[in-house]
């Protein structure tokens, strides 16, 4: 198998690490992955895929572009291509993506993020904006997986109705919609206390790992933990 997303190919290398031969330049989990690297998600060289001579490439329908992917099958690679839009979506796609891999045991990680997502959604404790670029800005708008997240630990986005799924916002746009909270993850931008707080004066700003946002994998199990006690830390 060649991943093109780095948070499938964390499920992957923690659950049947001998199926995978390429990943992309930006697959960083597990920590100390060695294998091929094929270039970006956006960008993959497609010559060195082929090269490896998979079964299968595993891909996203947002993280990759449909003409990479369309290359892949006319080149005759079976591609499979997950959809997140929400937590229970990622399950089902997880499982999905570890069968094809030819897990034949449901891995333990698996049921223990499930277990740290029973809860049902609350009432919502905050609104936010969640900022995903700058020059130009751009957030997350309806139907995400981290918006979704989001919305399971209490924090409703602001512009979750939005038509478009990641809205290009003026900056003065975000600050009139009124939020209690600005969220920067550290990905796809890498916002950090010194770029990103500076354009929201007086409004609490959480720093969120991007990981545990926006991937679906190993990380589900602690992310409820590690992303409550960020944003709590920044509502105090």
């Amino acid at each position: 198998m060649v991943s093109l997303v780095p948070s499938l190919t964390e499920a992957i290398a923690e659950t049947v690490p001998e199926v995978l031969v390429g990943v992309t330049d930006w697959c960083t989990r597990p920590v100390g992955l060695d294998l091929p690297r094929i270039g970006g998600t956006k960008n993959p060289a497609l010559d060195r895929v082929l090269a490896l001579t998979p079964d299968l490439v595993i891909a996203n329908e947002e993280e990759n572009r449909a003409p990479d992917l369309d290359a892949l099958r006319t080149a005759g690679v079976e591609v499979l291509v997950t959809e997140v839009r929400d937590v229970p979506h990622a399950f089902r796609e997880l499982a999905r993506v570890l069968a094809a891999c030819g897990a034949n045991r449901r891995p333990r990680w698996l049921d223990e993020a499930e277990e740290a997502w029973w809860a049902p959604r609350p009432e919502p404790a905050a609104t936010a904006v969640v900022p995903i670029w700058r020059r130009p800005w751009m957030v997350l708008g309806r139907d995400t997986f981290a918006g979704d997240v989001l919305a399971r630990l209490g924090v409703r986005n602001l512009f979750g109705d939005h038509p478009e799924r990641y809205p290009r916002i003026p900056l003065d746009g975000l600050r009139d919609a009124g939020p209690d909270l600005v969220v920067l993850p550290d990905e796809p931008y890498r916002f950090t206390a010194a770029d990103g707080p500076e354009a929201f004066p007086g409004l609490p700003c959480a720093l969120l790992s991007g990981r545990h946002l926006t991937w679906y994998g190993p990380s589900l199990a602690e992310a409820p933990r590690v992303l409550g006690e960020a944003l709590r830390a920044a509502l105090r």
